[in-house]
């Protein structure tokens, strides 16, 4: 990934057909941790899987068949291209509120008088 991938770059993986998506994802299966007892202790069901162009990374343990947790990892990976082909909202500049000015410079003033009162007695200004 050496270019910051924009939102019409995700736009464009996030239609690939899915055999297309698969070949660009690196797969491995593991032990699924926590409930299930031996069906997750002795099989390697759970799947992590990367999208290597984008380094989405994803992993399912929902099932015990790893087929199946293979398609929803694809789902996931598939759900996070579209999340991130979102154009982003256009930013309007604003001014401040005229209280929220007001009460920024009332904190100011109060802190430097906190600050004043710190000062040693004799030293003024």
């Amino acid at each position: 990934m050496d270019k910051k991938l924009t939102y019409a770059d995700y736009a464009r993986f996030s239609r690939l057909p899915d055999s297309e998506l698969a070949r660009q994802c690196r797969a491995e299966a593991f032990h699924a941790s926590g409930p299930g007892g031996q069906g997750v202790n002795t099989a390697d069901s759970a799947v992590r899987m990367c999208h290597v162009p984008t380094g989405i990374t994803v992993v399912s343990r929902e099932s015990r068949s790893q087929l199946q947790n293979r398609e929803l990892c694809l789902k996931k990976i598939r759900a996070e291209l579209s999340r991130r082909a979102r154009r982003p909202k256009k930013r309007h500049a604003t001014k401040p509120t005229r209280a929220s000015v007001r009460r920024r410079l009332d904190e100011k003033s109060r802190h430097a008088k906190v600050k004043r009162l710190r000062r040693r007695p004799g030293m003024d200004d």
